[in-house]
């Protein structure tokens, strides 16, 4: 753990929150500009363009005199961020929510630690420790959080009557007809792509903390990792969509989504999350996704008048409780491990003192 005092343990707190947040607009946003005709390609592009220009000022001023060296090693390493972090996991995660709903999409994202976990387990991040019940509590806590998801994707069930919002907004119109059209044929596809999304995300989680122990420059990171997806993002776009029309931001949601998405889920979002990961680690990162289910899950009740099934109900809980059993179990492992290391050196400090005690008679001896 690092900070100082109470300051430092909450800052990184308040930060995540925010960009839960940012995120949650992110969700109902994009879902209303992708239901009016918006192709989550040109999104995606249009995303990585807009961080772009917004974080290169912030990384050029703040971090001109502390930046570290950049390296081809450190290049190739952001240019895998890009990839990971910001082409594959948004455009299947846009995909995704095109063909379900935001909060399906978000209900799936709380996979996102289990994910982590055996990803940080593999790369030495993080200790497995399955005799221990911190283990086993991060091993059960991943399979809860697998079958919820299987559950979700899976088996729609009946929906779970608990009325409408009673708020009339123009936007919820298109979503609602969109939303009872398409998702019983794309309602595994989407899902699928969902769940693809975040396996992508969890890989740039490892990859991230990997690289920040060589390069800490969050700015800098996000500007040349923006710039990388978003040369990614517009040959895939461009090679999807051909026609100029679909390119066109005349619509204010489709405008609103794209500098919402660019700004505040992007630039924004990415530096937090860069800093939080130097701060706390990947795993601390990724354990504040059922927050974004909580807030998605009433705004698009409220604003979208989705309806909520049981399948998607009974799986969302049974992915949050896998989440905080790890979280519990990761909680349970930092205990243990502070304890063995004061313990640890409790014992050498006592070595310490007895070979300084043997020395003592001896140079006495010496004396005479």
């Amino acid at each position: 753990m690092v900070g100082g005092g109470a300051g430092g343990e909450l800052l990184p707190l308040v930060a995540m929150v925010v960009v839960q947040v940012g995120y949650a607009g992110m969700n109902i946003i994009a879902k209303l500009a992708m239901d009016d005709g918006m192709d989550p390609l040109v999104l995606v592009a249009y995303r990585q363009i807009l961080a772009t220009i917004v974080i290169a000022p912030f990384a050029f001023f703040l971090e001109r005199k502390t930046r570290p060296r950049i390296t081809k090693e450190i290049l190739f390493q952001i240019f895998l961020c890009s990839l990971f972090g910001a082409t594959l996991n948004q455009v299947f995660y846009f995909i995704g929510l095109k063909n379900s709903t935001a909060t399906i999409s978000c209900a799936l994202g709380n996979i996102l630690p289990a994910i982590t976990f055996v990803l940080a387990a593999l790369f030495g991040l993080e200790s497995v420790g399955i005799r221990r019940r911190s283990g086993q509590a991060k091993i059960f806590g991943t399979l809860l959080c697998v079958g919820g998801a299987m559950l979700l994707s899976f088996y729609h069930g009946q929906v779970i009557g608990i009325g409408k919002s009673g708020i009339n907004w123009k936007y919820s119109h298109s979503a609602t007809e969109s939303t009872s059209s398409g998702s019983k044929g794309n309602f595994f596809s989407g899902s699928f792509l969902l769940l693809t999304s975040n396996l992508s995300w969890a890989i740039w989680f490892i990859l991230q903390a990997k690289m920040g122990e060589k390069f800490a420059a969050p700015y800098t990171t996000t500007a040349l990792m923006c710039f990388m997806a978003s040369i990614e993002c517009v040959v895939v776009a461009v090679c999807s969509q051909h026609k100029a029309s679909q390119w066109s931001l005349t619509s204010r949601i489709k405008l609103v989504a794209s500098l919402y998405a660019g700004v505040i889920s992007s630039a924004l979002a990415f530096c937090i999350m860069s800093w939080t990961i130097q701060k706390k680690g990947p795993l601390y990162v990724s354990v504040f996704s059922p927050l974004l289910l909580i807030i998605v899950a009433l705004l698009s009740w409220a604003l979208l008048n989705e309806q909520l099934y049981m399948g998607t109900a009974v799986g969302s809980i049974l992915i949050v409780l896998g989440l905080y059993v790890v979280l519990w179990g990761k909680k349970k492992e930092t205990k243990q491990e502070t304890c063995e290391g004061e313990i640890k050196g409790m014992c050498e400090c006592d070595e310490g003192m007895k070979a300084t005690y043997k020395e003592q008679p001896k140079q006495g001896v010496e004396m005479i």
